[in-house]
């Protein structure tokens, strides 16, 4: 088990030296001086050179990349060319807002599918199977950002329940923090949810038809107990890794969602960085993004040794 996660985590630090080189390259040869860009196309060419050599642009690339990422693990992300103040204090300024949401829109996903699949699996071929497709077919069909716009009429706009968009801060209150991000999590979480449903009840359908749930049914456990105590704990696995697939789905592509509801998350960043031309920021945020998947992909096999003991025993 302990060569398992070894092996593992020596695998997530050479995935995000590779990545962090393949971004740095990709970011390196886009047409567009940073320079340049801040001070404008009217620039005086010494003026220009000066600031070029200010900001290390005047550096053989790996020189440039060696500082990055020395500059990374000291928490120094740079300074941000479009905003002028710390790309590292921006960034934790948005976390703020997205890591919620994300966990958020996990959680409802979470509520809504993993019952929904279970009783559509352990009722298959009934209404409720049927219902529970159809609720799946209609929320993967539909955007999320869409669905933000239906609940911004339903519940701003018409009942006045919820804010339609943007965020007062953690210092307004947690209160008033989580009711601005209630709409978006739910916008997030309900397409997520009718995917995370079908595996679910795939997943149960599945282990249902294991000869160690006879074996259960015929030592006297009831259909329900058997699939409480066996055969839910036994379809997790791949539960498990949409999971973990939908985390990282939600931090780096929830940028539709927060634009829809005006919210100063890491997407929103993303997006006005890419706009500006922002070049250090998209980096970072995209090296963020990428060390985000990597580690949650990190720790969903780790959730696999805890749900799987076959596969203790191979590490």
């Amino acid at each position: 088990m302990l060569a398992f996660a070894v092996r593992r985590f020596l695998g997530l630090v050479l995935t995000l030296a590779v990545m962090s080189a393949a971004i740095f390259l990709i970011m390196d040869v886009l047409p567009g001086d940073p320079a340049a860009i801040q001070l404008g196309t009217s620039a005086r060419p010494d003026t220009l050179a000066a600031l070029r050599q200010s900001m290390g642009l005047d550096q053989p690339a790996v020189v440039r990349y060696l500082a990055w990422m020395v500059g990374m693990a000291r928490g120094d992300f740079g300074t941000s060319f479009t905003y002028g103040v710390p790309v590292a204090g921006l960034i934790a300024e948005r976390l703020a807002v997205t890591v919620p949401l994300a966990l958020m829109a996990i959680a409802f996903s979470t509520l809504i599918a993993l019952p929904l699949g279970v009783i559509a699996a352990a009722r298959s071929g009934s209404a409720v199977d049927y219902g529970a497709s159809l609720f799946a077919q209609v929320c993967v069909a539909v955007p999320n950002f869409w669905i933000g716009l239906l609940l911004i009429l339903l519940f701003s706009t018409q009942l006045g329940w919820f804010p339609a968009g943007g965020f007062p801060g953690w210092s307004a209150g947690i209160g008033a923090g989580l009711k601005a991000l209630l709409l978006p999590a739910i916008a997030l979480a309900l397409p997520q949810s009718a995917i995370l449903a079908r595996v679910t009840r795939s997943a149960v359908l599945d282990v249902l038809n294991e000869d160690f749930v006879a074996t259960a049914r015929a030592k006297g456990l009831t259909r329900r107990a058997a699939l409480w105590r066996h055969v839910v704990p036994n379809a997790l696995v791949p539960v498990v890794t949409i999971l973990g697939l939908q985390f990282s789905f939600l931090i780096a592509g929830a940028v539709l969602v927060e634009n829809v509801f005006v919210l100063p998350g890491l997407g929103r960043l993303a997006f006005q960085a890419l706009a500006q031309r922002d070049l250090l920021v998209i980096r970072d945020v995209v090296l963020l993004f990428a060390g985000l998947v990597v580690v949650v992909n990190f720790l969903v096999d780790m959730a696999y040794l805890a749900l799987d003991p076959r596969l203790r025993g191979r590490g």
